[in-house]
């Protein structure tokens, strides 16, 4: 490898860079030497040091919510907005939860 420096630029959500940059700076790792670690991560173990996982639909996280709460329950529907559809008589416990929460 090379002993010269290159540049990365990126763009990246202000929230997240800056809550990360906190935690690094909690940790004593600055944003640079952080980057830096990650890269040679993905070096040493060539593939990504995590399993990137697709972000859960409106209807699977109602799904989850549900059986966290162990509501008994047929089916999960979910209209394009997000918001869940559930019949009062067929599903009263389901349809208390959606409601009432």
């Amino acid at each position: 490898m090379s002993n010269g420096k290159s540049a990365v630029n990126v763009k990246i959500d202000k929230d997240v860079k800056e809550t990360a940059a906190a935690l690094l700076a909690r940790m004593g790792i600055d944003q640079t030497t952080a980057i830096e670690m990650y890269y040679r991560k993905i070096i040493a173990v060539e593939a990504l040091p995590f399993q990137p996982e697709p972000i859960p639909t409106n209807g699977q996280r109602l799904l989850a919510a549900i059986k966290r709460k162990g509501i008994p329950h047929k089916a999960v529907e979910v209209n394009a907005e997000g918001h869940i559809i559930v019949d009062k008589d067929k599903d009263p416990d389901l349809y208390d939860w959606a409601v009432n929460g």
